[in-house]
């Protein structure tokens, strides 16, 4: 078997199970955003793609690759692989769902308390010596939240907004859920959420956080309309897709006053540059932003998990079965 890798060299070796089919699989390696006429000149006879989850595979080397049999992300997205002409041409499109679902979640919350102690700025103050005034000003005002004292509200209920949920039930938040598929009694019971209408849950949460992949339908949902139908003073926290979220309007509505501050583990745009539309944005509101660098599902454990999902996927390809991680069925 022939396996063509997009993406960066290291994971690949450092991750994969040793079984028999790694070690007797012929691989050949190009990076994100190569030509797609230069992957065909090294990759056209490959029978298998593993795709970073940031990158795509077009209908153009689908076209060119006739023995390709699956292409699978290495994480949980694939939004940028033509899944439309893969169905046509009868090539599985998997995913490694559910991989990063419990670290994920830990970010999600890492943010949630990062904005809740407006960590950033204490940080700031005790380097730059003003550590009591900032602490009595807190004292005073009593500004500081724990999650208990939260509602707090989730945009999607997959596999990491469930594990999220889970999380929060241990601090004693109250969590609502929004999703197109309602859970059963017996899993909203489970994991402490409660559903509400996506209009009254962004009106009651004092935080929202987003579950959701990026579709048509989604993509760049969170705009002036959205913001303007959440808490005044709740927070955003956005730890799935950067495109989900109209960069100029959330930085205005953190700028007005409307939100309180957003924790974003992805912005529209990466990879991240200093002329990025929300980073230009921000100006005296920065202070208002956690970001981390879209790291939230890329743990130790969260690969291992992962690639186990991509080579048991791959042996069953091999054998002529179907694999089990198919985000394209026909």
């Amino acid at each position: 078997m022939k396996l063509l890798v997009i993406g960066r060299p290291g994971r690949l070796e450092k991750y994969s199970p040793d079984t028999e089919l790694y070690r007797n699989t012929e691989v050949v390696r190009v990076m994100p955003g190569t030509p797609d006429e230069e992957i065909l000149k090294v990759a056209a006879d490959a029978e298998m793609i593993l795709v970073d989850a940031m990158s795509g595979v077009s209908r153009t080397v689908m076209e060119g690759m006739p023995n390709l049999k699956i292409i699978h992300s290495e994480g949980v997205g694939f939004n940028f692989i033509d899944v439309e002409a893969a169905k046509e041409k009868h090539i599985y499109v998997c995913n490694c769902k559910g991989m990063n679902a419990l670290a994920v979640a830990e970010q999600a919350i890492l943010l949630m308390l990062g904005l809740l102690r407006q960590v950033c700025y204490g940080d700031r103050s005790v380097r730059e010596g003003s550590q009591i005034e900032v602490k009595e000003g807190y004292m005073k005002a009593g500004s500081l939240k724990e999650i208990g004292d939260c509602t707090v509200g989730l945009l999607g209920f997959g596999d990491i907004a469930k594990e999220t949920a889970r999380l929060l039930k241990a601090f004693g938040a109250k969590t609502y859920y929004y999703d197109i598929f309602r859970a059963s009694e017996e899993k909203e019971k489970e994991y402490g959420a409660e559903y509400k209408p996506m209009d009254e849950l962004l009106a009651v949460s004092d935080i929202v956080s987003l579950h959701l992949p990026v579709t048509p339908q989604t993509a760049n949902m969170v705009g002036k309309e959205f913001l303007d139908k959440m808490k005044q003073g709740a927070y955003l926290v956005n730890t799935s897709r950067g495109e989900l979220v109209d960069s100029a309007a959330l930085a205005e509505a953190v700028k007005s006053g409307k939100l309180a501050g957003a924790g974003l583990d992805t912005i529209a745009g990466e990879p991240v540059q200093k002329d990025n539309e929300l980073l230009q944005a921000m100006g005296e509101g920065a202070d208002k932003f956690i970001l981390s660098c879209h790291i939230g599902g890329i743990t130790a454990s969260s690969f291992r998990r992962g690639y186990e999902m991509v080579w048991s996927d791959f042996a069953k390809v091999a054998a002529g079965e179907k694999p089990e991680h198919i985000v394209n069925p026909w």
